[in-house]
């Protein structure tokens, strides 16, 4: 037998939820072959089988948090006996219904003589009767002795879990028979996602383990440091010009389309350059200022925002950064990041401009003392020398630590980017 263990997940992630099984008990896994998804605080890993075999046994079930190096399931070496014995398992389903009581499920095996697997079906093995339930379930019932089919569930879809089986050793067994008759109580429905009888309508949502790392972080920031936002506004005039005139040509040339991201990616870059401290982050007493320029970029996925990091934008072109960017919002969405792809940065730009957002205030992705918010352009009058014009203007944001930030360099950081975003030639020479 091999065990199945959580393996190795980064420095500062000891560990995990199981967020998905690929492989049933019974079912054949390859060396190498995944067997369970983890979700962690920043990304999904799978688990591999390190040898291959058939798995015996899960001893997690969805939703549990495990260790690193906890073990998670059991796999069999020897595939032909393993592989025989999960089908001995699989055949008592077409038999049993010629069982007329569910609950000996002794005797539905000895109604079944032509049945091979009798030997080998023991009670808490699934029959076509037999309810849904997690393997953890499975074994707390069998050392209480309790029937699967006497247990009631409280998850929607009827799956028993350790709690149903754990409630019902400690309900008295002469309230049974009136328990149909009886008004549930409140907590009972609620815990389903139901409704109460005085309640509207809800739904009972679990929080992702990524959802709660971000919401306890984005508190921890708002405790911890003295964050304030600054805004001006962006004459994108220059930049629409530009990219019209070489879009074409950029994508022709790059395989790559120009976007906003590299403009802004680039100014950022030279304001940083400019007033260093928005580019450092504190530790106790001290300053750490740093000399390159890690820009972290923010990403919407289905699981939640994940900042995903452009590493030495300095160095890169603008067709490398688009490319960047692009590459790593696709395996953001399709939940692809590494851990390598998450850690360090040393400023963030967020654009909630694609969601239609006309301002706002972003909060800070910590240990980093600043960010950047992009939002909508509009077409919006503006008077240029004497005269006024439609122009296409954004408004942008700078969020930043006061502890170690003065007000007057945050706005100075924001002109400084407005300024290289109106005139693009400067991204040249200081971007």
């Amino acid at each position: 037998m091999i065990n199945i263990v959580v393996p190795e997940l980064a420095e500062s992630i000891t560990e995990g939820t199981i967020a998905e099984w690929l492989k049933n008990p019974g079912e054949a896994v390859e060396q190498g072959e995944p067997i369970a998804v983890l979700e962690t605080d920043k990304v999904n890993i799978e688990v591999n089988a390190d040898n291959s075999g058939v798995v015996k046994e899960l001893l997690k079930e969805v939703g549990d948090t495990v260790q690193v190096g906890e073990t998670i399931a059991i796999v069999d070496e020897s595939g032909e006996a393993a592989s025989s014995g999960a089908k001995q398992e699989e055949q008592p389903e077409p038999v049993a219904p010629a069982a007329q009581e569910p609950p000996a499920e002794h005797n539905e095996v000895k109604e079944a003589p032509s049945s091979k697997s009798e030997s080998t079906f023991e009670p808490g093995q699934r029959s076509i009767n037999s309810p849904i339930a997690s393997p953890a379930a499975r074994r707390q019932a069998r050392e209480q002795g309790i029937d699967l089919t006497e247990v009631k569930s409280r998850d929607p879809l009827g799956r028993v879990r350790v709690e149903d089986v754990k409630s019902h050793g400690t309900e008295p067994t002469p309230a049974k028979p009136s328990q149909p008759q009886q008004t549930p109580a409140p907590s009972r429905p609620a815990a389903t996602g139901q409704t109460t009888d005085n309640a509207r309508p809800v739904e009972r949502v679990r929080m992702s383990r990524r959802r709660q790392t971000i919401a306890k972080r984005l508190v921890e920031v708002q405790h911890t440091a003295a964050m304030l936002t600054t805004f001006n506004e962006v004459d994108m005039t220059a930049i629409f010009e530009l990219r019209n005139r070489r879009k074409e040509q950029f994508l022709k040339q790059h395989d790559v389309k120009l976007g906003f991201m590299s403009f802004f990616t680039k100014a950022v870059v030279g304001a940083l350059r400019a007033f260093p401290r928005i580019n450092a982050e504190i530790q106790g007493d001290e300053m750490l200022l740093k000399k390159y320029y890690d820009i972290g970029v923010a990403v919407s996925a289905e699981e939640g925002l994940v900042v995903p990091v452009v590493r030495d934008a300095d160095k890169l072109t603008f067709a490398e950064i688009e490319k960047e960017i692009a590459d790593l919002a696709t395996k953001a969405r399709n939940n692809k990041l590494s851990l390598s792809d998450l850690q360090g940065g040393t400023f963030t730009i967020t654009n909630g401009g694609i969601f239609g957002s006309l301002m706002s205030t972003p909060i800070l992705n910590a240990p980093q003392v600043g960010i950047l918010g992009m939002h909508s352009i509009q077409n919006r009058p503006i008077a240029v020398g004497d005269k006024m014009e439609i122009r296409p203007m954004m408004y942008i944001a700078l969020s930043y630590d006061h502890r170690i930030v003065d007000g007057s360099e945050a706005v100075r950081f924001l002109v400084k980017v407005k300024e290289m975003i109106e005139d693009p030639e400067t991204l040249l020479l200081e971007g």
